[in-house]
């Protein structure tokens, strides 16, 4: 046989080989860059931004935050038929962007830590009942304030956990009265304090304005300041304007955003009594959160899954979230425990910062550029 009979087959498979086309080329890098992309929001880490002031001024509106999966562990996404990118909407047009053909079981990677009391978590809030799947609720960020089996109570705005004063962060701030002399706050001096503009009250030289303590501390040296007060709801007073306070039972929690608990953060695994005496505490969680079907007869007498129960086994840890902007979030203290299988990952660091009222030069908050979050 000769060398040109055999290579006959070669040649052949050459020509076979068709080079791709430019189109095909950019079309293979996309589907890799999305797989590759996704792959990465869903395991490692998810860019996060800041939509509302509840958490400043540890955390400002507009910061760009990067959320870890691997601290806690990634969730395996429990409807895995979605838009990639999108959260819940889909982009330009509206609507679902998920399809709920396909459901998976709440589970978890292994993780580098445990949730620890006030790290910054982001989670899926879980008073959301547009009967969206877990996953595709919408996202929320805030401190965690208590993990489960904590005892928390707040005593005229400052936190206890298991008996303790809980450490205060700068950025906290509170809704403080602040009374001049008639004239109004230079607002160039608030602006370098930081401070957001107030709200004024019907009387001249009246304000409310959310201040961390050193910022409360600054004001009082003002020459037209007279005093800067906290305003604390006292224990008993009834919530303001009706706000209704978790676990919506006045009658045996009189609570408000100040004075509150003590509660302790259930725990997997650990079994306590109910009664109509303590179920609002517990009805969300053993209905919604842990699927069971809860009734009460008009007898009052409690019955799970068809069987009559005087006590109850929690199947899942749960957190307790509150904003550092204490009078300015919708937190646990409005809607409760944050189950486990609602945690989407811990606030790592800031990448970008854009202040949308800031000057041509200072739309880009420069020190806060890839700062870590505490």
């Amino acid at each position: 046989m000769s060398a040109k009979t055999q290579n006959k087959p070669a040649d052949k498979a050459k020509k076979g080989k068709k080079k791709k086309s430019k189109t095909r080329e950019w079309i293979d890098a996309l589907i890799f860059a999305v797989i590759a992309a996704t792959i990465i929001r869903t395991f490692v880490m998810e860019a996060y931004t800041i939509p509302t002031p509840s958490m400043e001024k540890s955390l400002l509106v507009g910061d760009f935050l990067f959320v870890s999966k691997m601290h806690y562990g990634a969730r395996i996404p429990m409807t895995p038929l979605s838009f990639p990118f999108a959260h819940n909407t889909m982009p330009l047009f509206g609507g679902k962007s998920y399809l709920t053909w396909i459901k998976l079981p709440y589970w978890r990677l292994p993780g580098f830590q445990h949730i620890k009391n006030n790290d910054v978590v982001v989670f899926n809030w879980p008073a959301d009942d547009d009967a969206r799947p877990v996953d595709k609720k919408e996202n929320y960020i805030k401190r965690c304030i208590a993990i489960p089996g904590d005892t928390l109570e707040i005593k005229d705005g400052i936190v206890f956990i298991n008996g303790k004063e809980n450490k205060e962060y700068p950025g906290q701030q509170l809704d403080y009265f602040v009374n001049t002399d008639g004239t109004p706050l230079n607002e160039k001096s608030l602006s370098e304090l930081g401070i957001d503009p107030g709200s004024p009250t019907n009387v001249p030289g009246q304000f409310f304005y959310f201040l961390t303590e050193a910022q409360a501390e600054k004001l009082k040296s003002f020459g037209n300041v007279k005093s800067v007060i906290p305003l604390i709801q006292k224990k008993g007073d009834i919530p303001t304007l009706g706000e209704p306070i978790f676990p919506s039972d006045a009658a045996h929690f009189p609570y408000n955003i100040d004075n509150y608990g003590p509660i302790v953060i259930p725990k997997k695994g650990v079994t306590v009594p109910i009664s109509m005496a303590n179920l609002a505490v517990y009805h969300r969680l053993i209905s919604q959160y842990e699927g069971h079907k809860l009734d009460v007869s008009k007898e009052g007498n409690i019955t799970i899954d068809g069987k009559e129960a005087t006590q109850y086994t929690f199947g899942m840890n749960y957190y307790w979230m509150m904003g550092d902007n204490r009078h300015n979030s919708q937190d646990s203290r409005y809607w409760g425990f944050v189950p486990e299988d609602h945690i989407v990952g811990k606030a790592w660091f800031i990448w970008m910062s854009w202040n949308k009222d800031g000057g041509v030069g200072s739309k880009i908050r420069w020190n806060r550029l890839f700062h870590g979050i505490n």
